[in-house]
């Protein structure tokens, strides 16, 4: 689904190197977690996937189901079946979350050449998505993100991943501020779309979320590549030990 060959990206203003040959590839119906030190290149991985200005692919490929994403604008590669859960969600004042989310299905219908979805159907399916997640109808009324929690933030990026319907979805670090229970909410909503017809990739740094969102495959990043992979021990192996063995190795 997602295939990653010899990437290569630097810093467009200080012209240096952050990722130095990363190699992954996700099929469809998998989990894969990526688990490092701060600065190993997690964050940037997922931004240049998404489209984000101020790097600079120098060398390697990145295709998802066939076609080339790298070169694509950001909203061509979110029509393609990208989806990418920031670290820290943006507020977005004046605009309501309806308006938001129904606004980005329908381009996304368009470009695809598929049928906008009619304000009725709209309200039927979000309603049903956020009683799914636990998200109260309030939210939806207000404008996105604005005066949101960390939990409520992080949910309702669940809500417009499960609105969306993305075929790879990543997780930039969804943990990141979040307590137990709110952590236990984002994840049952992360599994419930989980399918055969979808990749995850989860970016993290700490095993607690792979309690919740049990990965298939577990890789680990240092120094702007990958330098191990194993199954969803090597996050148990980590989390007791840590990263300096593997730094060394790599």
């Amino acid at each position: 689904m997602l295939e990653i060959k010899n990437l290569h990206v630097k810093l467009e203003e200080e012209d240096k190197v952050i990722l130095r040959g990363v190699d992954l590839t996700v099929e469809a119906g998998k989990v894969h977690a990526i688990m490092g030190p701060n600065g190993s290149g997690k964050s940037t991985l997922s931004y240049v996937l998404s489209g984000r200005d101020g790097y600079e692919v120098t060398d390697g490929s990145a295709t998802l189901l066939g076609q080339d994403i790298l070169g694509m604008e950001p909203e061509e590669r979110a029509a393609a079946g990208l989806f990418l859960a920031f670290q820290y969600p943006v507020e977005i004042p004046g605009v309501g979350n309806m308006t938001f989310l129904r606004s980005a299905v329908n381009a996304q219908r368009k470009a695809r050449g598929e049928p906008e979805m009619s304000s009725t159907e709209f309200l039927k399916v979000i309603r049903e998505k956020a009683k799914e997640l636990e998200i109260d109808a309030d939210m939806l009324k207000r404008p996105v993100n604005v005066g949101f929690s960390g939990g409520e933030k992080k949910r309702n990026e669940i809500l417009q991943m499960a609105m969306l319907e993305p075929k790879m979805c990543i997780l930039d670090e969804t943990d990141s501020g979040l307590d137990v229970d709110a952590m236990k909410l984002v994840s049952d909503g992360v599994n419930a779309l989980r399918d055969e017809g979808r990749g995850f990739l989860v970016i993290t740094h700490y095993q607690r979320l792979l309690d919740h969102i049990q990965p298939d495959v577990v890789h680990i990043m240092s120094n702007g590549r990958i330098v191990k992979t194993g199954g969803p021990e090597l996050a148990l192996e980590v989390e007791k030990n840590g990263y300096a063995d593997l730094k060394e190795t790599a």
